[in-house]
């Protein structure tokens, strides 16, 4: 079986909601990091064969956000494109697809990646349809009810981080000092210039002038320990996860370049990473943070490995008291855990952050002169994905 290898990888700074990147639609964020991947990796539009972006909240945005992105990177119509929704393993399991793609022969080339405008997510109405003869209507948020929202129990994600807490015994003062690091990691990997291959710098035009924006916009580089231990739980009385410990609600997009090692070789690319495996499982929804463990175990088995053989680890930070709990029952040498920051510093824009952890694990890896990497995020609904990559 033909080996798949990562050619190229790059991601948009991350908005805050309703913040910079208000104005760019799923599509927009999209089209920037197809154009500059393609770039890097010094491929024309002609050479890629397929377009797959995970994406979660996709009313409103027209039919399938990947083949829009392909036509307007200038990929040829001949070229096809799908979009992938699993919650927030979308962007990770666009690369897992695309991966599978390649191995089947269906393709040479592809652009995978994630993207997400929670700015944009659009209300939504139910009832006018079949017809409403009189009184109020009520609106839907689409952000709440089709990503934020557990389909089964009708509880916030956030529910289910208290779950875990409870379950697994992780405290509010080693949450608070989780995200507290996050913070401090990435700000210090700005300062330091760490995330400069992979960012983007992206124009944002206002009414009267203009700046480039550089920088992910949800870090706070002035919080500490003491404001974080001050903020009351968001989603439980006398509970642990706050404001502070959870990941944020975001706009972002990042993309990579897939292929065969032969087309490589015939396209003269030099690789980043080869994919070396991938596994995802499913858990009990209400525990739905805690699934990466058992992907991880299931891609470990597979493999035939341990987190022994694991170098760096990106560990999607959805919310503090699962990384931890995923993190302690794995053994994960915290020195090796998301070493530049994660979602909840970076901020987690749903589609984009399977996708966004592996090209932030490449460069890490890179950075730190080390080979062997795991990503692995949780998904609502009660699923975790992971994927082994080595550096070339």
């Amino acid at each position: 079986m033909e080996k798949v290898v990562i050619a190229a990888a790059k991601r948009t700074p991350i908005g805050k909601i309703n913040g910079a990147l208000k104005n760019f639609t799923s599509v927009d964020l999209g089209t920037i990091v197809t154009k500059a991947v393609m770039n890097q990796a010094n491929i024309k539009p002609s050479d890629v064969d397929q377009v797959v972006f995970g994406n979660v909240i996709q009313a409103g945005a027209g039919q399938n956000i990947s083949r829009q992105i392909e036509i307007n990177s200038n990929i040829p119509y001949c070229s096809t494109a799908n979009t992938v929704n699993q919650v927030c393993g979308s962007g990770l399991k666009a690369v897992r697809n695309a991966q599978a793609a390649i191995v089947m022969g269906d393709a040479d080339v592809v652009i995978a990646g994630g993207v997400e405008s929670m700015s944009n997510a659009p209300f939504l109405n139910m009832d006018v349809r079949s017809g409403h003869k009189f009184g109020n209507v009520t609106l839907i948020d689409s952000l709440n009810n089709d990503a934020l929202m557990d389909a089964f129990n009708k509880q916030p994600m956030g529910v289910t981080a208290e779950n875990v807490a409870e379950k697994f015994n992780v405290s509010r003062k080693e949450q608070d000092e989780f995200a507290y690091q996050s913070h401090m990691k990435a700000a210090n990997a700005f300062d330091n210039g760490y995330f400069d291959k992979e960012l983007i710098p992206i124009e944002i035009k206002n009414k009267k002038s203009s700046y480039i924006m550089k920088e992910d916009e949800n870090i706070r580089r002035d919080t500490s320990i003491e404001v974080l231990n001050k903020l009351r739980p968001a989603f439980k009385e006398n509970g642990t996860v706050t404001a502070g410990n959870a990941a944020s609600l975001n706009d972002g997009a990042s993309a990579l370049v897939l292929m065969s090692e032969s087309a490589a070789k015939r396209l003269n690319v030099k690789p980043l990473a080869v994919i070396d495996g991938y596994a995802e499982a499913g858990c009990d929804p209400d525990y739905m943070g805690y699934a990466p463990y058992d992907a991880t175990k299931s891609l470990f088995d597979k493999l035939n490995i341990t987190m022994n053989d694991i170098d760096l680890v990106e560990l999607n930070e959805a919310f503090a008291a699962q990384v931890l709990a995923v993190a302690h029952d794995y053994d994960i040498d915290m020195d090796k855990l998301n070493i530049s920051g994660g979602a909840i510093s970076m901020g987690h824009p749903l589609g984009d952050s399977g996708a966004r952890i592996v090209g932030s694990l490449i460069y890490n890896l890179q950075r730190t002169n080390q080979k062997s990497g795991l990503a692995t995020i949780c998904i609502g609904g009660g699923m975790g994905m992971a994927m082994k990559i080595t550096l070339l």
